[in-house]
């Protein structure tokens, strides 16, 4: 009660103030440090340190933002052209960001172009604050006055079950949106409705000077102004809104015409709990075991870190290891490490370090045996389009997609990265209906698009581990006739095998249908795309008819124009990447059907002889038309050359190598599995590019306390450390004087919790604690898919690493994607092959 008690009181104090925001003598100062943003005790405010990288829009990683006691609560703090703008609403263009340090200013300039506007946005310490200044040399233009306005976003998440303060008003957050709307007549493109009158947000507060969290110090933040502030909503407008601060900036004036002053609570006594990074799986008894410890740097107590093994009595006992070790500092953190590689005793385990103590995990020899059952029962399954996919009491999804699909506008660029050139390069005009797309493939992400890139790179990654580790787990009924999936209920066929199948009949649906493999099947409106749910109810299932009115049915067809779009323009390397997964799929479907394994093999080899043949069609956009040209032609011959063991496929392999090893560890794997069918010459000339990437690969484990690469970019890099630990156990396999294991167990351990900002295993259902809320087609249910891989941990510039468990929507940290959940599979049969000693 006594905590209660002073928490009234505080609020009390605060209700009875609406003084603007004033630095107390007591108070910390913000200071501007030497990675440029400003820094108090437990607060940092960052001005343009990190910037919309084009990576779908708005990411939620920009402008003003402020981390709070460890959590990134506001982003997005800039000029806006609405109150609650969506994902692909217009966002002012960079021009430039200068830091005086020694001043303590972040001024950064941006341009609206379309309407030839610039303004300027000067942050500037004041004792503990930091005063916000929109700068002008020339008026709000005429088109943008009322629109423009500088906009604050406060992460939802960050303030459920708390409250506000506007003015002497107060309001507690909404867990649900309920604000009031108002009618427009212009619909917003961003609001994910194609049909019916344009909404807004109308504010749920206004006022001079707000408080949020006043009862919270982790949260409180005051925020003050020389202009109206109202507090909106963004949820009423899609799922994914945050909360928006926003005042909007006055017509006619130049110079500086709007001022904010904002403060973030800062505490001197605030110390981050400390991180015991390891895997939430566990660990096999002969490999590496290492675990880290994550400090806050001002952090400087140093308890003993402590291996507990559990008895069947609940107590947990030491266990003697080696010295807890300091690795030193990484981004912002101090890390300290724990070897523990020499317990090898089977059983239950976990670890302490002072008041922090972590989940259980064991340490035994099957660890990894059924790490990838997730994945295979449940991930794929539910990602598979045009099934209807059922489980127990539950309905995943509908037979979505029965009417796909239509051929693209021309010189259509899609807000998803696709794009449709000057010509379809099919006979179909746009707009008209491509007959037999309706079959296999899966959606791609969080999203339900057909990604072929995506596909075939799953087809080929689910052969390879059937086919090497020999994956006869049956636990899906797959019925291709009735289009169903029932979960959990063998069929006496192998369920990697029906997954292989269930992908081919896409690829094999594209040459059919156009003659040549196409870019993929998407939404064609933002409407569409933003669906969350059933994906069955995105379209109406019938093939549009223009002929007809919209609503009308007849004879199997509707006038409604809800069809996903193909998009068709001609790409060499999206050809030769299908021809791989295509060659790659014979070899799993061989005895299995013999039927289908057939027809890849045809195809294969008939689009393999056109390309050959005839100079190589270019077309590039976003990252929907192939990997490089040599790339994916390298891994058509190798995967033709395995499956066929012509002489032809095996010269082609020797005749691009040059070009590969120059580019050898994006194409590591698949040049290892050509060395059974190649002379003992190619193997002899890998060796080179192995030594190097083993040089790198050292050094590059030096670089963080995680010995796996950690990218830097606006989406998160579990595919990136994949990709990596599946190479290591291509070229340890082959090269195993040269490359050892460590990495790929380094690998499993990064993916399954020993990661910066937490210990969360970032495969979903797999360790003790894992990612229970991520960016799925179910995100809006805050909910998860078992077996899906998140992107993981995005390093906010320069030095925050973040990873929401509270926030599905982040999807660069948090959206599922096939290629990660099939690589899974990969890695987890790999590590449990290594771990018994077997290759």
């Amino acid at each position: 009660m006594k905590r209660l008690r002073a928490s009234c009181v505080g609020i009390a104090l605060l209700l009875s103030s609406t003084a603007a925001i004033a630095q107390t003598p007591s108070e910390p100062a913000l200071q501007l440090n030497e990675k440029g943003y400003f820094e108090g005790p437990a607060v940092n405010v960052l001005a343009f340190s990190n910037w919309y990288d084009g990576l779908f829009a708005d990411a939620k990683i920009s402008g003003i933002e402020i981390i709070q006691q460890g959590m990134r609560s506001a982003t997005n703090g800039d000029v806006r052209l609405s109150a609650t703008p969506g994902q692909w609403d217009a966002i002012g263009a960079l021009v430039g960001r200068k830091v005086d340090a020694k001043a303590g200013v972040v001024e950064t300039t941006l341009r609206y172009a379309a309407h030839d506007w610039q303004y300027v946005i000067r942050a500037e310490r004041r004792g503990g604050t930091v005063e916000l200044s929109i700068i002008l040399d020339k008026p709000v233009p005429q088109a943008l006055a009322g629109k423009a306005g500088f906009n604050l976003e406060l992460l939802p998440s960050a303030y459920f079950h708390h409250a506000y303060m506007a003015d002497e008003r107060t309001g507690t957050f909404p867990i649900y949106p309920a604000s009031a709307m108002e009618m427009r007549a212009e619909r917003n493109a961003a609001s994910g409705r194609s049909e019916g009158p344009g909404a807004e947000p109308l504010p749920m507060a206004s006022g001079r000077r707000f408080v949020l969290a006043p009862e919270d110090p982790a949260r409180r933040i005051s925020v003050s102004s020389d202009q109206p502030i109202a507090l909106y909503d963004g949820r009423n407008q899609a799922q994914n809104g945050w909360f928006v601060l926003r005042s909007v900036l006055p017509a006619n004036k130049t110079g500086t015409v709007l001022q904010w002053t904002v403060k973030p609570q800062a505490d001197p006594d605030w110390l981050r709990t400390p991180v015991i990074a390891h895997s939430q799986l566990g660990y096999a008894p002969d490999g590496p075991k290492i675990a880290t410890v994550e400090l806050d740097r001002n952090d400087k107590r140093r308890p003993p870190l402590k291996l507990l093994r559990l008895d069947a009595n609940g107590a947990a006992v030491p266990v003697a290891t080696g010295p807890v070790k300091p690795w030193g500092d990484y981004l912002r953190y101090h890390y300290l490490q724990l070897d523990f590689s020499a317990v090898k005793q089977p059983g239950l385990y976990m670890l302490e370090y002072g008041d922090v103590r972590t989940a259980p995990f064991r340490i035994a020899q099957d660890v990894y045996a059924d790490a990838w059952h997730p994945t295979n029962d449940v991930y794929f399954p539910v990602a598979m389009d045009h099934m209807s996919v059922n489980e127990a009491y539950r309905s995943w999804h509908g037979d979505s997609h029965r009417d796909d699909a239509r051929q693209a506008p021309l010189n259509h660029e899609h807000i998803d990265l696709y794009r449709q050139g000057p010509t379809t390069d099919t006979r179909f005009k746009p707009g008209e209906h491509i007959p037999g797309l309706n079959v296999g493939g899966w959606y791609d992400a969080g999203d339900f698009d057909i990604r072929t890139q995506s596909q075939y790179q799953v087809v080929r990654s689910l052969a390879d581990a059937a086919e090497r580790y020999r994956l006869d787990r049956d636990t899906v009924s797959v019925d291709q006739a009735r289009r169903h999936v029932e979960m959990h209920v063998p069929d006496g066929k192998p369920d990697m095998v029906q997954q292989v199948a269930h992908g081919t009949l896409q690829l094999l649906a594209q040459f059919d249908a156009v003659g040549h493999a196409i870019h993929g099947i998407v939404e064609p409106d933002v409407a569409q795309y933003t669906h969350l749910g059933d994906a069955v109810n995105k379209t109406d299932g019938l093939p549009y008819d223009p002929a007809l009115k919209p609503g009308e049915v007849r004879n199997g067809r509707s006038g409604t124009p809800d069809d996903r779009w193909a998009f068709t323009s001609k790409s060499s390397a999206l050809n030769y990447g299908s021809i791989a997964g295509l060659a790659a799929a014979v070899r799993v479907l061989r005895g299995q059907d013999d039927a289908l394994a057939q027809r890849a093999l045809e195809t294969a080899e008939r689009v393999w002889q056109q390309e050959q043949g005839q100079a190589p069609d270019l077309f590039s956009h976003g990252n929907t038309t192939g990997g490089p040209l040599d790339a994916e032609m390298f891994a058509a011959a190798v995967e033709l050359l395995r499956t066929t063991r012509k002489p032809v496929y095996a010269a082609k392999v020797q005749a691009l190598w040059p070009a590969i090893e120059k580019g050898f560890g994006f194409n590591a794997q698949t040049a290892v599995a050509a060395i059974p069918y190649m002379p003992a010459s190619y193997r002899t000339g890998m060796i080179p590019a192995v030594r190097r990437w083993q040089a790198q690969s050292v050094e590059m484990a030096r670089a963080n306390p995680f010995a796996v690469p950690i990218t830097t970019g606006g989406w998160a890099g579990s595919g990136t450390v994949l990709g990596y630990a599946l190479t290591a156990e291509a070229l340890h396999r082959a090269f195993p004087d040269i490359v050892g294991p460590d990495a790929l167990f380094h690998g499993m351990a990064f993916l399954t919790g020993h990661h910066p900002a937490s210990d969360i295993s970032f495969v979903s259902g797999v360790g003790t604690m894992s990612k229970e809320v991520a960016y799925g087609n179910n995100r809006a249910d805050f909910s998860f898919i078992a077996g899906g891989v998140v992107p993981g941990i995005l390093v906010i510039k320069p030095d925050f690493p973040e990873n929401h468990e509270d926030w599905p929507y982040f999807w660069g940290q948090n959206e599922y994607v096939i290629p990660e959940g099939a690589a899974w599979i990969e890695l987890a049969n790999a590590a449990n092959h290594l771990s018994k000693g077997t290759q």
